[in-house]
């Protein structure tokens, strides 16, 4: 069965929706990191997850800057800000790339397929910048905390990525997707454009 360009445009727009969609919702939730903390004196471990803005909890977060900061805090604090940037930066592009899309396919045309599908894969090197810059800033604070606390007590706190990493991380597949999808259909506008100059000879 021959697939049609118009099930692969809206593949392509269904790919987009989900990427926004996830996006926004690991964007807006607190489970980007999970930790659980075995030291206390009750019965029941404590429970902290974070965002991409703070602690979810009232509790003291075990990972956090001291009021005087260091010169690695200082480099932990920027990569921070650069996350806070580029995620809801990649976010707001997805919105245009999504009007960007439409406009294309209705117009069916090759270059603004292709733009439209640069801009998508553009917005997924945003996001997989911000989701690695996380990771990398999520580690570099865990080697902060185990030389604070010594790894005695470090081996009673466990530490794991939640839920709204995996969102983003889906986000970026997604947008991944859409790009492709979209450079699959400015493919078939050219073959189709092709075929209709050749057909009359």
């Amino acid at each position: 069965m021959r697939i049609g360009f118009g099930s692969v445009v809206l593949g392509a727009g269904l790919s987009a929706i989900l990427s926004f969609s996830f996006l926004a919702l690991s964007i807006g939730t607190e489970y980007w990191y999970i930790i659980e903390d075995q030291r206390t004196n009750n019965t029941e471990p404590q429970h902290v997850h974070s965002g991409l803005w703070g602690v979810a909890n009232d509790d003291q977060p075990i990972i956090g800057d001291p009021p005087i900061l260091s010169e690695s805090e200082r480099h932990m604090q920027n990569m921070h800000n650069a996350i806070a940037v580029l995620l809801p930066l990649s976010l707001v592009l997805l919105v245009f790339g999504g009007v960007f899309a439409i406009a294309s396919s209705l117009a069916r045309c090759r270059l603004l397929l292709m733009g439209t599908a640069s801009y998508f894969l553009l917005c997924s090197l945003l996001t997989l910048s911000g989701v690695s810059l996380y990771i990398s800033y999520s580690q570099k604070a865990l080697e902060e905390t185990k030389l604070r606390i010594g790894l005695e007590q470090m081996a009673m706190v466990h530490t794991s990525f939640g839920w709204s990493v995996g969102l983003a991380w889906l986000s970026f597949i997604l947008e991944v997707t859409t790009g492709l999808l979209l450079l699959v259909s400015a493919r078939m506008v050219q073959l189709s454009q092709y075929q209709e100059t050749v057909s009359p000879i």
